[in-house]
C-alpha cells in the first residue's frame, strides 16, 4: 500500500481574505500569504489507497491543495476568532476532509508551530495526538565494557573516544487521548513542566555514562536514550497517555520509541 503525505501551508488573515479569489502564487511559502500578524499554519494530509493506472498518481496533489484550502481555511479562521481548542479543531477537520476524500485519510496533522502539533489518525478514531519538541545538550561515549578497545573502535568508530563527545539533542514527546469537555487534551504549560522536570533537567549538560544511573549498565545510543526517556515519562502521564518519544541525535539520525 502507498501512503502519500502532502503539506498544505496557509495563513489566517481573517474570515474574508481577498487572496482566496486569486490563483495560488506561493504554495511553498504558504497561500494565502501572511499579510499581518495572523497565524501561519500547515496541515499534513496523509492518504492511502491504490495507484491510478493512468496517471500513476495516488492522487493529484493539486486536488489535495484545493480541497484542503476550500474546507480548512474558513473553518480554521472561525476557530481562531472563536478561540476553539486545537484538539477539537483537528478532529472536526479530519471528519470533514475524510468525507470529501476519494482515498483513506490515514492522518491529519495540524502544525501550530515547527515544534507543536495536533493529529488525528484513522486507526485512533476517538483520540487526538499532541506532540511538542524540547532540546537538551549532553555528552556520551559508546563503549561496551565486555569488549576490547579494538572491537569497540571497530563497532563504534570515533564514538568510542574515551573522552566522549557531545550532541545537541532534540526530543519530541507525543501524547494521545480524548479531549475533555472543554476540548483540552492537556494544559500545554503543565505538559512542558513535566517533561522539563523529568527529562530535560535530568539530561541537560550531563555526561550520560557517568551522571545518569540509567546508563551505568546501558550503552547511551540514541535508541537507548529514547527508551529511557519514554520509561521515565510514562508514569507521569495517565490521561492523556504517553504515545511515543522521538530523539534526534543529529538532523540525519533519530529514533522513535513506544511500548
Amino acid at each position: 500500500m502507498h501512503r502519500l503525505t502532502r503539506q498544505v501551508r496557509f495563513a489566517i488573515n481573517g474570515e474574508s481574505d481577498p487572496q482566496l479569489s486569486r490563483k495560488p502564487s506561493n504554495g511553498f511559502g504558504g497561500f494565502p500569504s501572511l499579510t499581518g500578524f495572523g497565524p501561519q499554519l500547515s496541515l499534513d494530509v496523509t492518504l492511502s489507497g491504490p495507484i491510478d493506472p493512468v496517471s500513476n498518481y495516488l492522487i493529484n496533489i493539486r486536488q489535495i491543495d484545493a480541497t484542503v484550502r476550500e474546507i480548512a481555511i474558513p473553518v480554521v479562521a472561525r476557530a481562531v476568532a472563536g478561540r476553539e481548542s486545537p484538539a477539537r479543531l483537528v478532529g472536526r477537520l479530519y471528519e470533514m476532509l475524510a468525507a470529501r476524500s476519494p482515498l483513506t485519510l490515514e492522518e491529519l496533522r495540524l502544525n501550530l508551530s515547527p515544534f507543536l502539533c495536533y493529529a488525528r489518525r484513522a486507526s485512533e478514531p476517538s483520540m487526538i495526538r499532541l506532540s511538542q519538541r524540547f532540546e537538551f545538550s549532553a555528552t556520551h561515549r559508546l563503549h561496551n565494557p565486555k569488549l576490547g578497545d579494538q572491537t569497540n573502535r571497530e563497532i563504534f568508530g570515533k564514538c568510542a573516544n574515551p573522552h566522549g563527545h557531545g550532541h545537541n539533542y532534540e526530543l519530541q514527546v507525543t501524547l494521545a487521548g480524548a479531549p475533555d469537555d472543554n476540548g483540552l487534551l492537556i494544559d500545554i504549560p503543565d505538559f512542558e513542566s513535566i517533561v522539563a522536570s523529568t527529562v530535560v533537567e535530568r539530561f541537560d549538560h550531563k555526561n550520560l555514562n557517568v551522571e545518569l544511573p540509567e546508563f551505568r549498565e546501558l550503552i547511551p545510543t540514541v535508541e537507548n536514550i529514547a527508551m529511557v526517556i519514554y520509561r521515565l515519562l510514562k508514569p507521569r502521564f495517565a490521561r492523556p497517555q504517553l504515545a511515543s518519544v522521538t530523539v534526534w541525535e543529529t538532523p540525519k539520525t533519530w529514533c522513535e520509541y513506544a511500548e
